[in-house]
C-alpha cells in the first residue's frame, strides 16, 4: 500500500482528507527547503495535528474542507477524537472527523447550517478560517471582520493583494497550516506582539520537574524542564496547554500544574501516612451497604473555559480543583471511595456533573464554589441543597442534612461568617440521583475569606472539614456507626446530632 500511496497522482492523492492523513512521514518531497510554509507544516506534523496523504507527499495546493479543519483544530485543542453520532443529518458517526465536529460545536467553536446541515465538503473560506480560530483560541471575536482583524493584528494571516482580506476565498493545505501553526505558536508570527504579562507558579504535586514542550501537547518534544515552586510568566493558552516563557526559553506546559500561589512545604500531595488499623473494626450495620460500596462523588466546581469567578489575583476554577482534590486525598485512607468529576482544567457541562453521581454508583454528591460579589464587603460560607419537586432530586431530607454538616465543618474550619444553610436550584444539584449540596465555601472577592482561601494551608483545613462532614452525615443521619474509626485518620471527633 504505500507503494501504491507513492505513486498517486495529485489528483487522487486530493481525495485522501486532509485530517485523516499518515502521521509517520518526516520529509515530503513536495515541501523541501523553500517551500512558503515548510516550517509551519512540519511543526503540525511533529504534534500529530495533521499529516501526509502519503509517506512522502503533502500536497499543499490541496484545498481544505470543513470536516478537515474541524480534525486539525479539533487535535490542536487535544480533544477527544473518537468517532460518534453528531446533531447534523450530514455528519454520520462513520465521517472521521465526526467527534471533533460534535465537541466544536458544543463549545461554539464552529457551526452548521439552519437547514440542521454541516456541509461538511465544503471547502473552508479565508473568512470562515479567521472566525473559526478565533473562537478556538479565545480571540473574542464576533464578526468574520472582527476575526480578520484580530489575526492580522497579531502577525496570523494578512490581506490579499486587491486590499482586502480576501474572506471568500476557499484555503489551500499550505496555508491553512500556516495560519494554523501561527496561531498556536508566537515564534511563527509576522508580528509577536504577545506579552508574557501573568505569573504562575509550577507545582507537579509530587515534586518531580514539568516538562516544557514545544507545542501543545505530549506528541511535542521537551525543550527543557522546570522545577516545582519556580514562577514562569505565561502569554495565552492553546486548550489546556499555556504558552509561558522560563530562564528566556519559550514553550508549552499544561495547565494543570500552574497556579498562582506558592506551593508550600505542607501541600498534601500524597495521602497521609495510613494508621494501624482498629484490630476490631465495626460490622456493617444491618441493611447497609458495606463501607467499601459507598461513594463520595465531589465535584470542582467550573474548569476549562468556565474560570468562575475571578478576583484578588486567584481564579474560581483552580480554587476549586485544589480544594477537591486535598479533600479526595482523606479518603485513600479510608474503606469510602471518593470519585471526582474533574480532576485537570477541564470544562464540563452541568448535566454531566450531575450525571456523574449515577454513572459511578455515587451516595452522596458535594460541589465545591466560590461567592462573588461586585461589593468587596459580601463575605462568608453558605451551602445549599435542593427541596423536592417533580423530576428531579428526590432527596430533599437527605441533602438538608448533609449541607448542615457542610456548613457546620467549614465554619469551624474556616470560621467565617454564618451565611446559612438554604435551599438553591442549582441545576447539579437539582438534577441529581443522590443527595447533593453545593458548598459556597467563601468569597473570591473578599480580602478577608481570600486570606484563607487563597493559601495551601487554608485550602487543607477546609478540605479535612468537608471530608468529615461527610462522616457526620453518615454516623448522624444514616446511623452508620461503623464511620466512627474513620474519624481517628484525621485526629478527628463527630461534630454532634445537627439534622
Amino acid at each position: 500500500m504505500k507503494k501504491l500511496a507513492a505513486c498517486l497522482t495529485l489528483s487522487l492523492a486530493a481525495l485522501v482528507p486532509f485530517g485523516q492523513e499518515s502521521h509517520a512521514a518526516t520529509t515530503f518531497t513536495d515541501v523541501g527547503t523553500t517551500h512558503r510554509a515548510q516550517a509551519e507544516i512540519y511543526y503540525l506534523v511533529d504534534g500529530g495535528i495533521v499529516g501526509g496523504v502519503s509517506s512522502t507527499r503533502f500536497v499543499p495546493e490541496q484545498q481544505v474542507t470543513r470536516d478537515q479543519a474541524a480534525a486539525m483544530i479539533g487535535r490542536t485543542l487535544n480533544l477527544n477524537g473518537e468517532q460518534r453520532a453528531t446533531k447534523f443529518k450530514d455528519v454520520g458517526s462513520n465521517n472521521f472527523a465526526s467527534g471533533y465536529i460534535q465537541q466544536l460545536v458544543d463549545k461554539g467553536i464552529i457551526s452548521g447550517y439552519l437547514d440542521g446541515s454541516f456541509k461538511p465538503k465544503n471547502t473552508l473560506s479565508r473568512g470562515e478560517m479567521a472566525l473559526i480560530i478565533s473562537r478556538a483560541f479565545e480571540y473574542n471575536s464576533s464578526s468574520v471582520s472582527s476575526a480578520a482583524s484580530s489575526l492580522m493584528k497579531k502577525g496570523i494571516a494578512a490581506g490579499i493583494a486587491d486590499g482586502t482580506f480576501g474572506e471568500s476565498q476557499t484555503l489551500k493545505r499550505g496555508d491553512f497550516s500556516v495560519f494554523l501553526a501561527r496561531s498556536i505558536n508566537a515564534d511563527f508570527r509576522t508580528a509577536n506582539n504577545e506579552k508574557f504579562d501573568r505569573n504562575y507558579y509550577v507545582n507537579t504535586n509530587d515534586g518531580t520537574a514539568l516538562n516544557m514542550r514545544k507545542g501543545p501537547g505530549t506528541s511535542y518534544t521537551s525543550i527543557g524542564s522546570i522545577p516545582t515552586g519556580k514562577i514562569v510568566s505565561a502569554a495565552y493558552s492553546v486548550g489546556d496547554w499555556v504558552y509561558i516563557s522560563s530562564d528566556n526559553v519559550k514553550g508549552f506546559v499544561h495547565s494543570a500544574y500552574l497556579q498562582l500561589d506558592k506551593p508550600s512545604d505542607d501541600e498534601v500531595v500524597t495521602p497521609p501516612a495510613k494508621p494501624t488499623p482498629d484490630p476490631t473494626p465495626l460490622p456493617t450495620p444491618p441493611g447497609k451497604k458495606p463501607l467499601k460500596d459507598v461513594v463520595v462523588v465531589i465535584d470542582a466546581g467550573h474548569g476549562g473555559k468556565d474560570s468562575g469567578s475571578v478576583g484578588n489575583g486567584f481564579l474560581e476554577k483552580n480554587i476549586t480543583l485544589n480544594i477537591a482534590k486535598k479533600m479526595e486525598a482523606y479518603y485513600k485512607n479510608v474503606p469510602i471511595q471518593a470519585k471526582m468529576t474533574r480532576t485537570t482544567d477541564t470544562f464540563i457541562e452541568l448535566e454531566d456533573r450531575a450525571a456523574y453521581a449515577k454513572k459511578v454508583n455515587g451516595s452522596i454528591f458535594m460541589s465545591i464554589h466560590n461567592n462573588s460579589f461586585s461589593n468587596e464587603s459580601a463575605n462568608g460560607t453558605e451551602t445549599y441543597y435542593y427541596t423536592r419537586s417533580a423530576a428531579t432530586n428526590p432527596n430533599a431530607a437527605q441533602s438538608k442534612a448533609l449541607a448542615r454538616y457542610t456548613q457546620n465543618r467549614m465554619l469551624e474550619a474556616w470560621g467565617l461568617t454564618d451565611r446559612g444553610v438554604k435551599p438553591g436550584p442549582w441545576l447539579v444539584i437539582k438534577y441529581n440521583t443522590v443527595p447533593a449540596v453545593l458548598a459556597e465555601v467563601g468569597f473570591i472577592s473578599n480580602k478577608k475569606d481570600m486570606g484563607l482561601m487563597g493559601t495551601e494551608a487554608g485550602r487543607q483545613k477546609l478540605a479535612k472539614g468537608l471530608f468529615l462532614a461527610t462522616l457526620d452525615y453518615y454516623y448522624y443521619y444514616e446511623g452508620r456507626t461503623d464511620v466512627l474509626p474513620l474519624y481517628s485518620t484525621v485526629n478527628g471527633t463527630p461534630s454532634g446530632k445537627l439534622h
